[in-house]
């Protein structure tokens, strides 16, 4: 992808959709332009079992007139297509109701001179040299142990993917990044037990990737670790979730404390700012410039300028994830989080979780959430598990066929720790989070 042709061409068909926009009698227009591209090559047990490319591109505009709002998309950037978007988004807003809070952002919240963020790494990678990685994960993986007795693949990932936001006040930006990706999943069997676990890794750059070999073998090792698990009575239990699946406990709060959660009235923590969620060595940030990170971005969907904020603060909630439309519902203003949050990270507290592992008389470890058994209304958790028991740190035996149930609410305020074993992987990084007690509901 030549990054600056592409761009320049996004430029232009936004320019020219807010311009067609304002023709057909749209008050204000807001465009969001983009192109992607990527190869995705997927072996198994030995072979090449696919091959995917991808290219696609498209435009989307959402005008305003007089407080009322309509949108289309088109996947064509001629001209005429453009025009005939712009013309069905103002006749689609003849349709709505005004709401007064609609409409474009401030001016002066707007990214006028974004940071560059080192997110575009391009990977000239052809499908021979991809398909090598991904044998060479799987093969990793088979060798590891006999008991590794069959494979569902192992797939190399990479994309380049360019945004460009543009809106009524002027603003015209964008930004390219990248993705790349190598994953693998296996299955190990013993006696009439038959156990299945994946791992991968994930960089916008490359070179940041751990090496197939690794990803294969520690698919392998998870995979065999889960073999002879039984069931547990049901019991109160102290629950430790592993860094990879921690993020999604801080993902819930995050659904929690949206604008949209907060208007609707849809939310467990309702009207909860200043107010103590987590106990006071908890601390939540937000840095949407983290060179390279899969979550950074120099401005929100709508052009809003991101910033780095305290989102929690010794426990306390002190923030929003507020749109410009949110915003203006809850009379506050925009946070730069038009498209979600970024760069989420917890810091580590509350002592050595290894230590404090090695204190509990037992202890269940998390190794598979199943279902989706969370309710942001009520903070309500109940979720099927697999995972291990631990005593005094040492493991006793896997589990399976398990419900973890409690509260949200209750879960938060029993964090004891949060471990300094950070998955860098996503959007929310943070380490192991071990909470005082759960409910494990078994036969």
């Amino acid at each position: 992808m030549d990054r600056s042709a592409v761009l320049g061409t996004l430029q232009a068909a936004a320019t020219q959709a807010i311009e067609a926009a304002r023709r057909v009698g749209a008050s204000q227009a807001q465009v969001s332009a983009s192109y992607d591209e990527g190869l995705s090559v997927t072996v198994r047990l030995g072979e090449v079992e696919s091959v995917e490319r991808q290219r696609d591109r498209g435009l989307g505009i959402t005008v305003y007139c007089d407080g009322r709002k309509g949108g289309a998309s088109t996947a064509d950037l001629s001209s005429s297509a453009i025009q005939a978007a712009a013309e069905k988004a103002v006749s689609i807003a003849r349709f709505t109701e005004p709401d007064p809070c609609a409409g474009l952002p401030e001016p002066e919240w707007l990214a006028r001179n974004p940071p560059e963020l080192d997110l575009y790494h391009p990977w000239e990678i052809d499908i021979d040299a991809a398909a090598d990685l991904a044998l060479r994960a799987e093969q990793s993986a088979r060798a590891f142990d006999a008991r590794i007795t069959n494979s569902e693949g192992a797939t190399l990932g990479t994309g380049s993917m360019l945004r460009v936001c543009a809106n009524s006040l002027g603003f015209c930006e964008g930004y390219a990044s990248t993705s790349h990706s190598l994953s693998c999943s296996v299955l190990a069997k013993e006696h009439d037990a038959l156990e299945r676990d994946y791992w991968y890794t994930a960089a916008r750059h490359s070179a940041e990737l751990e090496s197939p070999e690794h990803v294969g073998e520690e698919s392998s090792r998870r995979a065999l670790a889960r073999l002879g698990a039984r069931q547990l009575d049901t019991r109160s239990i102290p629950v430790l979730f592993p860094a990879e699946l921690a993020r999604g406990l801080f993902g819930h709060l995050l659904a929690a404390v949206r604008g949209s959660s907060q208007y609707r009235r849809a939310s467990f923590l309702l009207e909860a700012l200043d107010t103590r969620i987590f106990p006071d060595h908890i601390t939540i940030r937000e840095d949407p410039h983290i060179p390279r990170a899969f979550a950074s971005a120099p401005f929100d969907a709508e052009g809003v300028v991101t910033r780095p904020r305290v989102l929690v603060e010794r426990g306390l909630l002190r923030g929003y994830l507020l749109s410009s439309y949110s915003a203006r519902r809850l009379g506050r203003e925009t946070t730069g989080n038009a498209g979600g949050s970024h760069n989420i990270l917890v810091d580590p507290a509350g002592g050595d979780v290894g230590t404090l592992v090695r204190d509990c008389g037992e202890l269940f470890v998390v190794g598979e959430l199943l279902g989706q058994g969370v309710n942001i209304v009520t903070g309500d958790y109940s979720r099927g598990v697999a995972g291990f028991l631990l005593r005094h740190g040492e493991r006793v035996h896997p589990v399976s066929e398990v419900t973890l149930a409690g509260n949200l609410s209750e879960m938060y305020r029993h964090i004891v720790a949060v471990g300094d074993d950070i998955d860098m992987r996503g959007s929310v990084r943070c380490g192991s989070v071990l909470i005082e007690g759960m409910t494990l509901a078994g036969r």
